[in-house]
């Protein structure tokens, strides 16, 4: 599954909870709140001045990386 800025925090968070890393590189410590469940990636980056593509990319290489992580073992 690929990340889009359409999708909650919650939802990013549960596909892969080391996700939060990236998160919390982008000074974003909202995954574990209750906004987390309702608001949307893009919303948030918005909300914390980030640029929600360069998150989104971030998101998805960590996402990337795990999966061929998981290959090789």
């Amino acid at each position: 599954m690929v990340v889009t800025k359409e999708q909650t925090i919650a939802e990013v968070l549960r596909l892969n909870p080391k996700t939060a890393e990236v998160f919390t590189r982008y000074g974003m410590h909202c995954f574990g709140c209750h906004i987390a469940f309702s608001e949307t990636v893009g919303e948030a980056a918005r909300a914390h001045g980030v640029d929600a593509d360069l998150l989104v990319a971030d998101l998805n290489e960590l996402l990337a990386n795990e999966k061929e992580e998981d290959k090789e073992h």
